[in-house]
Formats: structure tokens, C-alpha cells, sequence
């Protein structure tokens, strides 16, 4: 084998959005054996030469989220102890990102932790995109690779784009990624407020910027329970919106979040495969990021620039 060649593992987390990658750079998914031991105990085996190869293993770390993280923390261990040249760890989405700071007494940062985790076990680099929140960059000390969902997002943003459409963002934290849009689809954009009564309960109080008889853009980084993206239809719709669309980047939706969104008040939710998602006969649309991930996987291994890959359709 040549030195420095190619490999693609991929964990169990998310192996049709591996396989499409591999199908965009030509490239076959490496071979590796990951299974679990009777009491769930992770075993990983990689089961080809990568003395001296370029590494890159994909794991998103949804749901069961402890159990992929694991995971790739074992796989990474794995092609270390095989002589990988290079190891860099692809994350579409970086598990325990909203654990990126002390909001309260006696709490940890638990996306601080992971990312020691992650470095010890022999990541020489990250590449993820559109994180919680993007100061975790600075976590790590090695190179992130920090891409957007935003170019893969843009043409079909576009078929729905008028001199009638706002962008909302559903809370505080989102009014950066939120005007980022309305600059993009040159419209403007508004907040909503809302007050979090558990982890699973929202309610939306107040709302800046004009939705009346105007389609509504809800933006925001990943949705699980949906009680933020509801909350926030809801009200939009309470005042004179005529749609109310939202664009995540995760859909990491379990049970709760599907059911509600059966109740209709978004008339679509836009989100990417960078964890599985099933639109199980609702209005979810999902759009893909292999040849986002595929461009920049090739253009890190080539040490080439991966700026352009943050221009709308400039890839």
C-alpha cells in the first residue's frame, strides 16, 4: 500500500450517509468489524493494511449517543494502534455540543470532555459542521474542519424564495445563523422569545419582525423534541403567518418530536442526513450532505484550501 492512501472507516451511527461519501469520491468504504459483546462492550477490528494511510472515520454521535461515542473513541484507538498516518475524526454531528459552558452551579462541560476524549484516544483532526455552538471549536487542540449546511441548503431554498418570506430565528441563540439566511435569500428576519420550563417543554412569549400574511422561515441548528420549532410556529401562525417552514442542519427527532410535528403547524420541516432520519409520511424533507462532507474529506487529504466550501454552491 502507498503511503499516506485514503481510507474511509465508517461506525454504525450512520453508514448509508458513509457509503453515499465513498460512492461521491469513488473511493470503497474500508473494511472494519463493529459489533458489541453480549453485555454491549464494543469491539472494533479493522480488517485491512493502513500502515501509514490517511484515515477518516465517520460517526455521528445521535442517538444512542454514549454508544457512538464510545464507538468512534474505540475505532480511533483502533487505527492508531495500526500505524494510521493520520487519523481524522467526521463528525456531521457533534453529540453534547449544548454542554459547552457552566449556565449553572455544579455542571460540567461535557463538550469540552468529548473533546479531550476524543484527542487522547488519537484524533490528529476534526471535521464536523454547523455545531451548537461554535466556540467549541476552540475545545480541541487540534485542527477542526467546521463546515455549514447552508450551501447544500441553498437551491432548494431557492424555490420557495420571494419578496414575501421572513427568517425567524426560534430562540436568542439562533440570530446569528438566522440573519446568515435572510442575507443569503435577501429577506428579512425576526426573533422569537421563549421560556424553557424542562428539557422537553417550551413556550414561545413574544415575537420581533413581521409575519403577517407573510411565509415564515424558522432556522435553527438541530431539533429533537421539536417543542422550540412548534413553540415558535405556533405563535407565528397566532400572528397572521400564511406558512411557517423550518431549516435545521439534525434532525436528531425521537418519538416526541415526530408526533409532534403530526399536528401540522410546520408545513415542512428541511433538515440533512448527518444523522438517520425517516420522514415516516410527514413534510420532512431531507437533503443531502455527502458531497459536502466527500469535497472536503478529499480536500484535507490532499492539503488542499476547504474555503470555498463555505460559498454557496462555490463546491
Amino acid at each position: 500500500m502507498s503511503q499516506n492512501a485514503l481510507k474511509i472507516f465508517s461506525g454504525t451511527s450512520n453508514q448509508p450517509l458513509a457509503k453515499e461519501i465513498c460512492e461521491y469520491l469513488g473511493q470503497p468504504l474500508a473494511e472494519a468489524t463493529v459489533t458489541q459483546f453480549p453485555d454491549n462492550e464494543t469491539f472494533v477490528k479493522i480488517n485491512e493494511n493502513i500502515r501509514g494511510a490517511d484515515v477518516f472515520i465517520i460517526q455521528a454521535t445521535s442517538s444512542p449517543a454514549n454508544h457512538h461515542i464510545m464507538e468512534m473513541l474505540i475505532m480511533i484507538d483502533a487505527a492508531r494502534r495500526a500505524s494510521a498516518q493520520r487519523i481524522t475524526a467526521v463528525m456531521p454531528f457533534f453529540g453534547y455540543a449544548r454542554q459547552d459552558r457552566k449556565d449553572q452551579p455544579r455542571v460540567p462541560i461535557t463538550s469540552k470532555l468529548v473533546a479531550n476524549l476524543l484527542v487522547t484516544a488519537g484524533a490528529n483532526r476534526v471535521l464536523t459542521m454547523d455545531l451548537h455552538a461554535q466556540q467549541i471549536q476552540g475545545f480541541f487542540d487540534i485542527p477542526v474542519d467546521h463546515l455549514y449546511a447552508s450551501p447544500v441548503f441553498s437551491e432548494y431554498l431557492e424555490t420557495f424564495a420571494n419578496d414575501q418570506l421572513t427568517v425567524l430565528s426560534p430562540d436568542v441563540g439562533g440570530m446569528k445563523m438566522a440573519a446568515a439566511y435572510a442575507d443569503i435569500l435577501n429577506c428579512p428576519f425576526g426573533l422569537v422569545a421563549k421560556r424553557r420550563s424542562d428539557a422537553t417543554t417550551v413556550e414561545a412569549f413574544n415575537l420581533v419582525g413581521e409575519v403577517n400574511g407573510r411565509n415564515v422561515l424558522l432556522v435553527d441548528d438541530m431539533t429533537e423534541t421539536a417543542g422550540t420549532l412548534i413553540a415558535a410556529a405556533k405563535l407565528a401562525r397566532s400572528k397572521g403567518a400564511s406558512e411557517v417552514r423550518a431549516l435545521v442542519s439534525h434532525g436528531v427527532l425521537n418519538e416526541m418530536g415526530y408526533e409532534r410535528l403530526k399536528d401540522g403547524d410546520l408545513d415542512e420541516l428541511i433538515t440533512t442526513n448527518s444523522v438517520p432520519i425517516a420522514p415516516r409520511g410527514l413534510p420532512i424533507r431531507v437533503i443531502s450532505v455527502a458531497r459536502l462532507l466527500g469535497e472536503a474529506i478529499l480536500r484535507i487529504h490532499n492539503h488542499s484550501s476547504v474555503t470555498s466550501l463555505f460559498n454557496i454552491k462555490g463546491f
